[in-house]
């Protein structure tokens, strides 16, 4: 979004206020120009975040994941325009541009979705997916550590399997990964493990595998980035390692069931070499909105197939 709007209104100052563990990946848009830590703002009293905002001279401020209380700051702050969706009571209260939205039922991706808010720009916002990535952006990216570096294989296809999702999305389980790394020849493949020092502890005998290296809450967030950035693939469910390889255009795999609202065509990954991959695409318990074990049935092999496709 921010990039679409920069690409249109080049003259604009734009301001993504978000939560601290968003503000490392709004940091690699060369489009955002200043990140508002709503951590921080949140301890203020009331009076001292509306005149928070009030410095930032905004004009336009774009609800893009509601929330009532910052709805509610907005309108107090006085910023002349404030965009919401029709679906929010809240937003017909505090918001004076109201676009009618529904994220439930659409067939969009949540990307094309979130373009939609900007209807109120009088530009065209029918974007299409292949053309999402365009508006990244990601030209930032943080160095990796030496410590770090060390660790990939210059001579191999270094690859990070995610297998955690700390409850995002379905879990492909850690059977299938280790089936998986079963099938990658260590001559040519190194395999590294992703996830946070919790998700880590989750699974110990798999971290074990004399195959891979661990790297379970041994990297910040911008380190992460880095690596993820210096690697040639991810392979991932819905989660967000899984998008930022995508962003950075690595081969970037994505374990979906096609279930709604968390279906593949809502959240697939976006990038030049991003991929997904379903069991059954008409799978009819998923598609009744029944639990399905079809998530748990991707082949590993399908997922080798598509690591050494070029």
């Amino acid at each position: 979004m921010a990039g679409f709007i920069k690409k249109n209104f080049p003259g604009c100052k734009l301001f993504f206020l978000g939560r601290s563990y968003t503000k490392d990946v709004i940091a690699l848009s060369e489009y955002v120009d200043g990140f508002i830590n709503f951590d921080e703002v949140e301890k203020l009293s009331v009076q001292e975040q509306i005149n928070y905002l009030k410095d930032f001279s905004v004009d336009v401020f774009v609800h893009v994941f509601p929330k009532k209380e910052i709805a509610q700051l907005v309108k107090k702050a006085g910023i002349p325009l404030r965009v919401g969706t029709t679906n929010r009571i809240y937003h017909w209260l505090n918001c004076n541009k109201l676009i009618k939205l529904s994220r439930k039922n659409s067939d969009l991706h949540e990307s094309q979705l979130n373009f939609k808010l900007l209807d109120f720009l009088d530009v065209n916002t029918s974007v299409a997916l292949k053309d999402v990535s365009n508006y990244y952006g990601f030209s930032k990216i943080p160095v990796l550590n030496e410590e770090f570096k060390k660790w990939i294989d210059p001579a191999k296809i270094n690859i990070i399997l995610h297998p955690k999702s700390k409850g995002s999305a379905i879990e492909w389980g850690i059977d299938n990964f280790e089936k998986l790394v079963a099938l990658l020849p260590t001559d040519k493949y190194k395999i590294f493990i992703s996830g946070t020092e919790q998700e880590g502890k989750l699974m110990p005998e798999f971290l074990k595998n004399k195959n891979i290296t661990d790297l379970t809450g041994k990297l910040s967030l911008q380190q992460f980035i880095a690596f993820i950035n210096s690697c040639h693939a991810l392979v991932a469910a819905s989660t967000g390692p899984l998008h930022i390889a995508a962003a950075l255009n690595k081969k970037a795999i994505g374990l979906f069931v096609p279930k709604r609202p968390i279906h593949p065509g809502r959240w697939m990954p976006v990038g030049k070499d991003a991929q997904v991959v379903v069991f059954d695409k008409e799978c009819n318990n998923c598609k009744s909105g029944k639990d399905c074990d079809c998530m748990n049935k991707i082949n590993p092999k399908q997922i080798v197939d598509l690591l050494e496709q070029k």
